[in-house]
């Protein structure tokens, strides 16, 4: 199919859908093409610009999608990060103190968040105790 902007004689500009270019003159020939606004049979072409796919164009338009995935994904993570904040309580540097004892049944269930060193952090999870680490948002550096 090939896609025209057409424009009457009264400067009305409307779109029409051609099987093959031939198609435009023998119906502009015939009558049979008109204007929806006006109903006139004085039908030209008008200029546009072509839409041609080319690798440039289709490299912008994953790029375009990609961005929107990231932005997205960053937002859920976002969301998710935000959840866990309001629902744990913040230990700071007791954090392996505090998840030891959990796990171990000296204080009680509870979600905690906080800081621990990659050493301190390897040993938690020797031990069997479950962590996670959070990732540090660009808002939470500033």
């Amino acid at each position: 199919m090939i896609r025209y902007s057409l424009i009457c004689e009264n400067a009305h500009e409307f779109e029409g859908w051609f099987s093959e270019g031939a198609d435009f003159d023998r119906q502009v020939a015939s009558g049979f093409l008109t204007c929806p606004v006006c109903n006139s049979a004085s039908i030209s072409k008008s200029l546009m610009a072509p839409s041609v796919s080319t690798a440039r164009k289709k490299e912008e338009m994953q790029t375009v999608a990609m961005d929107t995935v990231r932005r997205e994904a960053f937002l859920k993570l976002k969301e998710a990060v935000a959840v866990i904040k309001a629902n744990s309580e913040d230990v700071g540097t007791r954090f392996p103190e505090e998840a030891r004892k959990i796990h171990y049944g000296e204080a009680d269930a509870r979600g905690i968040i906080g800081q621990a060193t990659p050493d301190e952090a390897e040993a938690l999870v020797e031990e069997g105790i479950e962590i996670a680490a959070l990732p540090v948002l660009p808002e939470d550096v500033n």
